[in-house]
């Protein structure tokens, strides 16, 4: 697959006159937790040549590309990409994170990774994170069960939230390490581990039961992230500068 990615990478360069900065895995496959019949969606940064950024009307600056083989690729313009980065954009900064790279302009990619830091917004990166776990518990049945895909979509976010609270930073990408942290019991562990086996088997339809206790634990969890979001202190106004550098050095020619 990934000399496919690459082949249909340097196709869209070629064909829409850009270069591709940054090209990695997202979802499921990057978190760990992809079933049999998980797509592959990847995700890239571009930049266009120079002249495309000093019109008067700016062009279209996504390009997405759905093709045979449950392929998915979308790719955010350099500019557009680094406006959503000093916004603490939480799924730039998952790219960032994945352990599944394509290719990258490695020097780009470097100095991208080194401002995460800079740009955290842990209080909104809460809110982000609870909200996606709150929303996705609500897909339970009246019987219990939920559907296996859905229950991941719970518990990385719930775990993304507790490594917040504890390092007010940026959650890794890959779930075995937001599992692994210290604050993660050996009996939720325990649990999890046997969840993935099921899942590395399991159709993303299949549903699990979810026992009243998990979901009254996971409801109050996610409760007191609500309240603690606000205790996290303000965030120093970042230099944009360092962005504008960014794009002054990576547009082409």
């Amino acid at each position: 697959m990934k000399q496919r990615v690459l082949l249909e990478l340097a196709r869209l360069e070629a064909e829409l006159s850009v270069r591709v900065l940054l090209a990695v895995e997202s979802g499921s496959r990057a978190w760990g937790f992809a079933s049999p019949d998980s797509d592959y969606d990847v995700r890239f940064i571009y930049a266009r040549p120079r002249n495309c950024y000093l019109t008067v009307f700016e062009g279209r600056d996504v390009i997405e590309a759905m093709l045979p083989g449950d392929l998915d690729l979308s790719g955010w313009d350099l500019r557009k990409a680094l406006r959503l980065f000093s916004k603490c954009n939480l799924s730039l900064n998952e790219w960032l994170g994945s352990p599944l790279v394509y290719t990258e302009v490695s020097e780009f990619a470097t100095q991208l990774r080194r401002l995460v830091p800079q740009y955290f917004n842990p209080i909104a990166a809460t809110h982000h994170y609870r909200s996606m776990a709150s929303s996705a518990l609500e897909e339970q049945a009246d019987d219990g069960r939920i559907g296996i895909k859905k229950l991941f979509y719970v518990l990385r976010p719930l775990l993304a939230c507790r490594w917040i609270a504890q390092t007010q930073a940026q959650p890794p990408t890959e779930f075995a390490a937001l599992v692994a942290a210290d604050w993660v019991s050996s009996d939720e562990r325990a649990w999890i581990t046997e969840l993935l086996c099921q899942k590395a088997q399991a159709v993303e339809a299949q549903s699990v039961q979810l026992a009243v206790s998990r979901v009254e634990s996971i409801r109050t969890e996610l409760d007191l992230y609500k309240a603690c979001a606000g205790s996290f202190p303000a965030l120093a106004t970042a230099d944009l500068r360092e962005l504008d550098a960014l794009l002054q050095r990576w547009v082409m020619p």
